[in-house]
């Protein structure tokens, strides 16, 4: 009889909390879930029995006894390093929920660990998936409406009570520090930033610029005060704007002639984003967000912050 743990892809999830569920979902949807696992064996109990997974309290009594193609690293942003790194250690390809770490020191050291057991290691910044995203890259790549010079994001609204490690820039700003670099299809090379705690441990509003060759912008706005839930963005290029709606997943175009709306079937941007990992590990696909455009934004945040406590602006030389 054919043990049915040697069968298909299997990817684990680290890390029950509300990410991991998320996760452990959808990838029961695409039929390679394998485990869960997570320190509360009573919550990896509960997760794993409602998607037919096996469940674990230890990572070392999981990767004893099940065959893995994958994991899925959902624990705390603090743990996220440590967790990634002993999955690869084990010829583990690893997606580390964004925020890869708080720091681009750790980064790179997974970056290395994934290079020398030769696995894939990417991190979950799922706008680039996002339908709005998508079609406002392939516009801007077209050349329909010109060069892009400014886009500027705005993400608000309360702040999630599970949230207590970090603040707003490492946990929301990084989304739209991404979608810059991936919509002008550069890195930028100075950062400055202005940020403020209200009423949260760590900063819970802040906006970023960023400056990039060629004299494009982008400038992000991001808090945790206002009380309606706002993703939006717009790129403004030499001859038309695009605006777009991260949560509705429309896109407008104005430009001299007419407004257009284009009409496209709403996706699931974490269902997209987790089918590239799992063809990725099967060698059927690239990887789209790269251990190095994690890394990226991960230095890019840290310049965030600096420049915030400094007031001055920060250099960046990325890679």
């Amino acid at each position: 009889m054919v043990d049915p743990r040697m069968v298909g892809t299997r990817i684990a999830v680290v890390g029950a909390g509300w990410r991991g569920k998320n996760h452990a979902r959808v990838l029961k949807d695409l039929g390679c879930l394998a485990a869960i696992c997570d320190l509360d064996a009573a919550r990896a109990k509960e997760i794993a029995g409602k998607h037919g997974a096996q469940a674990y309290s230890s990572i070392d009594d999981m990767l004893g006894n099940e065959r893995l193609d994958g994991c899925l690293v959902c624990t705390p942003t603090k743990t996220r390093a440590a967790v990634a790194k002993k999955m690869m250690e084990h010829g583990i390809s690893t997606f580390v929920a964004k925020l890869m770490s708080f720091s681009s020191k750790e980064c790179e050291e997974m970056m290395q660990v994934a290079e020398k057991k030769k696995v894939l290691l990417t991190s979950g910044y799922v706008e680039r998936f996002n339908p709005a995203v998508r079609d406002t890259r392939k516009l801007i790549e077209g050349g329909m409406y010109g060069d892009p010079m400014l886009i500027e994001f705005h993400r608000e609204n309360r702040m999630l009570v599970c949230i207590n490690d970090l603040g707003v820039i490492y946990d929301t700003s990084v989304h739209d520090i991404d979608a810059a670099m991936f919509l002008f299809g550069s890195r930028p090379y100075v950062v400055f930033a202005r940020a403020g705690k209200r009423f949260h441990t760590f900063e819970d509003f802040a906006t970023i610029m960023l400056g990039f060759e060629g004299q494009k912008v982008a400038i992000i706005a991001s808090n945790w005060l206002t009380p309606n839930k706002v993703r939006t963005f717009s790129a403004v290029c030499t001859d038309g704007i695009i605006t777009g709606d991260f949560l509705t997943q429309e896109i407008k175009i104005d430009h001299a002639d007419a407004t257009i709306l284009p009409r496209k079937q709403f996706q699931e941007p974490l269902t997209l984003e987790l089918q590239n990992f799992i063809a990725a590990v099967e060698g059927k696909a690239k990887i789209v967000v790269t251990a190095a455009d994690a890394t990226n934004v991960t230095r890019v945040a840290e310049a965030a912050i600096l420049s915030s406590n400094t007031g001055s602006p920060i250099y960046l030389d990325l890679k």
